[in-house]
């Protein structure tokens, strides 16, 4: 038991420091991030608290090293738990007062490694959505002029330089130098997409645990950077067991239970969709083949007779389930998969 806990708002210029012992607040004060150092390197071994956002996992990691335990809070709680106005002052006592709830569950940090990945992820999300979004302006601006373009990379960039090239088509010579500088746009980004998943792969070869999940069924090199960076590399403390990590992901359905009544529901709409989906999509891919073929393993056979029971998508969820367990299972054990 700490006696002293400080909770910590984080801002740009001004963080917010609230300062707890004995059950009363002994001070609630801004500092500037160059004070907030010196502050932590002062302080005697504390309890530090910071609300999950921009930043804070950086400044959980600096704690660690100068002696501190650190942790991070949902900013959902946070909000539930603010009394009045919001404030800096009001964030940081209600960031404490969240802090000291009964089992509460606090957020995983990550370590420089994962927040690496992390990064890579999601500039190459980004570079697909703009990848996207001028491939659809491109091809509906096309056939404005009744240029037919086809489905993929390759169509639209034929395309283009068809209608370039074709000096009868009635393209003005702006337009056409509007055409070719999106065309080198679309290029680059089609080639920065191309040295992110490259980054990716690097990544995951270097990386012996992501290296080990690509071994189960259905785990893909994004599934594996995603479950690596979601699972803690440096303590497992904040998931007791595989099921917790799949309830956070989203793979498990939703209860709901009053007056004694059960109910079982569908696994939600919020959670990590984005991680979840990859899961579900894996999944779905190991379906899809043995559809094809006869199963050969004991989990094989599981997932066949739940095909036939509850549909193809049930079954999709049920492995992403099983999938994300065994990886949990996996890193925190050290041990390698074995198909049984």
């Amino acid at each position: 038991m700490h006696n002293t806990v400080i909770g910590v708002d984080l801002a740009t210029k001004a963080i917010q420091v609230c300062v707890y012992i004995n059950k009363k607040v002994r001070s609630n004060i801004e500092l500037t991030p160059q004070q907030f150092t010196e502050f932590l390197v002062q302080q005697s071994p504390s309890l530090i608290v910071f609300e999950s956002c921009s930043g804070s996992n950086y400044w959980v990691q600096f704690c660690r090293s100068v002696g501190h335990e650190a942790k991070l809070i949902s900013t959902r709680l946070v909000m539930a738990v603010r009394q009045n106005q919001k404030t800096d002052k009001n964030d940081a006592l209600a960031i404490v007062q969240a802090s000291l709830l009964p089992d509460i569950h606090f957020v995983s940090s990550k370590t420089t490694h994962q927040q690496q990945a992390q990064s890579i992820l999601r500039l190459r999300e980004q570079c697909i959505k703009q990848k996207t979004a001028l491939k659809n302006q491109l091809g509906g601006l096309l056939r404005e002029f009744n240029i037919t373009v086809g489905r993929g990379e390759c169509k639209l960039i034929c395309a283009i330089e068809s209608a370039l090239e074709d000096a009868e088509n009635g393209l003005h010579v702006t337009f056409r130098s509007m055409l070719h500088q999106s065309l080198i746009l679309y290029q680059q980004i089609c080639l920065a997409l191309e040295s992110y998943n490259h980054a990716l792969e690097e990544w995951v070869n270097n990386t012996p645990d992501c290296k080990k999940l690509m071994k189960i069924e259905g785990i893909g090199f994004l599934n594996a950077i995603n479950l690596y960076i979601k699972i803690a590399e440096q303590d497992y403390s904040e998931f007791k067991q595989g099921r917790d990590v799949a309830a956070c992901i989203g793979v498990t359905p939703v209860q709901h239970s009053s007056g004694g009544k059960v109910k079982i529901g569908s696994i939600g709409k919020r959670k990590n969709t984005g991680i979840r989906s990859l899961l579900i999509t894996g999944a779905m891919a190991v379906i899809q083949q043995l559809e094809k073929r006869e199963p050969r393993t004991q989990k094989e056979n599981w997932l066949k007779a739940l095909m036939v029971r509850r549909g193809k998508k049930c079954a999709a969820v049920a492995l992403a389930n099983k999938n994300v367990r065994t990886a949990f299972s996996m890193l925190k054990n050290g041990t390698e998969y074995r198909s049984i």
